[in-house]
């Protein structure tokens, strides 16, 4: 294979929202600055189909920061801010207004009708957080910024791999391109972590469809995976998440449905709403994602999300802010079928079991590794903190880069020239398992052993497994072109995070939303403003938990 070196400041790994807000801020700075993504900028990550909520705080709608702010702590956001230190969660909430104005300058629509409008994910009497906005070509508008300020952008390249110095310093990462047989050493002061989420180690909610999720399929969780190797820690792994929305056709926006979900006899399951709200939509939906389960089981279900009696004022403001959102196939789907939204109940279910926890930052992007620095999905899931934490990240990577000395990677040939020859070895492989074989056995283990219900015994028996098939896997894997090898490594990088997860998850002994252990069924509030960490030392993974700082 073919070795080509870039030389930057910054490399921003990931090109989805937080990965180039970095790029452009770091670039700002006077910083080099590569971002390196394995699809394309224009359109890759979680907001790359757009996205229709913002979640953010600003002074003229909402008044005083400190009564906002008690309102989210102890209100809709309670549990999220659970997991938080309180300097990194206020931080996040005081600089959206600044993000949200310079989106809005560069020509991503913040405002509906000549104002700030905020609809969905509340309370009805409650304050609102959650801003709608246009967010459908989000990601053209900020790959044309980061070009405006000189940000290379080298699309089609995977980074799979990170470099450190003896000093255990970040001095380049490793990629491999999608279209050829070639590997990139990125020789590079500081590298920014923006992957975005994992939501590949559990089956599709429809039998091999695997495609039918949510997230685009090349979200596999290689931040994490990557810095888990380099000795970073990473966070509440266990603690993974479902989706809400249409039954069998996974798309999100489950506020963006101006509806009641109601029981098949037309009885509301919830107590927030009782008739379509387009200003608060059903919380019940994210109150209790699991109440579709508990109607199933208990014989009262299906539920369906019912729009009986809408306007059409109201339906044509729940299209727009649909199609924003990402979701013209489900609208193309209805239509095609003949179904009017202002009669109908759409049967609504839970799907895409993800990977909630993430890598361990500060609210300066910093890992705690030297050089290393981390922001968007890869740390919390939502568009506002990668914007927010993406910018932040790329500003202090940017000062950062100022005080250390242009990198030596010859220093690491060893490391790349072992790398290169893993590559090759399953490039050149005749016989062996496609990575679509290796993928589906890791998501049949996961869900048949760390899936709904989780045990002792389950957990261990699944660790023991997990090690077996990662043995099989980085021996037998074939990939007949570079854009093969790239899911083999993306596969690879979910069976080092599903390893973790298992262990994680062996390690919490309680019951904590969608983590339910069958042998410990009570949540221990002693946990409840705790982090649990995982982290390689010496070769092995080793748990921690620390408190969150008030």
């Amino acid at each position: 294979m073919e070795i080509e070196k870039k030389q930057c400041d910054v490399l921003c790994v990931g090109g989805g929202i937080a990965g180039l807000m970095a790029a452009i801020r770091a670039s700002e700075l006077g910083a080099k600055v590569i971002v390196a993504e394995k699809s394309n900028t224009l359109r890759s990550g979680g907001g790359g189909v757009g996205n229709d909520h913002f979640q953010c705080y600003i002074p003229e709608v909402h008044g005083d920061f400190d009564y906002f702010w008690r309102e989210l702590f102890y209100g809709q956001l309670a549990g999220m801010f659970l997991k938080m230190d309180t300097e990194y969660a206020r931080y996040w909430f005081e600089n959206t207004y600044d993000i949200l104005k310079k989106w809005g300058s560069w020509g991503i629509p913040m405002k509906y009708e000549g104002k700030y409008e905020f609809a969905g994910h509340g309370f009805p009497g409650k304050q609102l957080n959650h801003l709608k906005y246009s967010g459908q070509n989000q990601k053209p508008v900020l790959t044309r910024q980061a070009l405006e300020r000189g940000v290379e952008i080298v699309n089609r390249v995977m980074v799979f791999d990170l470099l450190k110095d003896q000093g255990g310093n970040i001095i380049g990462a490793l990629g491999t391109s999608t279209r050829e047989d070639k590997v990139v050493v990125f020789e590079t002061k500081s590298v920014i972590l923006g992957t975005g989420s994992c939501g590949y180690l559990y089956p599709p909610v429809t039998a091999g469809a695997n495609n039918n999720r949510g997230w685009p399929m090349s979200l596999t969780g290689d931040g994490r995976a990557m810095a888990y190797r380099v000795g970073t820690a990473l966070k509440d792994l266990e603690l993974t998440d479902r989706h809400a929305g249409p039954k069998y056709f996974t798309r999100y926006g489950q506020a963006t449905w101006v509806g009641v979900l109601k029981d098949r006899y037309g009885k509301p399951v919830g107590p927030f709403v009782t008739k379509p709200d387009k200003r608060y939509g059903d919380m019940t939906i994210e109150v209790s994602k699991g109440i579709f389960d508990e109607y199933k089981k208990s014989g009262r279900g299906p539920i369906y999300m019912d729009m009986t009696g809408i306007s059409e004022k109201d339906l044509k403001y729940m299209l727009y802010w649909m199609i924003n959102e990402g979701n013209p196939a489900v609208l193309n789907h209805l239509e095609e079928e003949g179904v009017d939204l202002r009669k109908a109940s759409i049967e609504f279910g839970t799907f895409d079991m993800t990977v909630n926890g993430g890598i361990r930052t500060n609210y300066r992007g910093e890992t705690g590794l030297k050089g290393l620095y981390a922001a968007g999905d890869d740390v919390w899931v939502t568009i506002s903190h990668a914007a927010t934490f993406g910018w932040s990240a790329g500003e202090n990577a940017a000062k950062y880069v100022k005080t250390v000395k242009v990198p030596d990677t010859d220093k690491a040939k060893p490391q790349i020239e072992a790398k290169k020859a893993m590559l090759e070895e399953i490039r050149n492989r005749e016989d062996g398992a496609k990575w679509q074989e290796a993928l589906a056995a890791l998501q049949q283990i996961m869900l048949d052993y760390c899936g709904y219900v989780r045990s002792e015994s389950l957990l261990s028996a699944g660790i023991d497994i997990i090690g077996r098939l990662k043995n099989k896997a980085q021996t037998s894997l074939i990939a007949g072109n570079a854009h093969e090898l790239m899911n083999c490594l993306q596969v690879l990088n979910l069976m080092d995070l599903s390893e973790l997860v298992f262990i994680s998850a062996y390690d919490r002994q309680e019951t904590r939303g969608w983590h339910v252990r069958s042998d410990y069924t009570i949540t221990n509030p002693l946990l409840s403003d705790k982090i649990h960490l995982v982290k390689q030392v010496d070769g092995k993974p080793v748990t921690e938990w620390i408190e969150v700082k008030r």
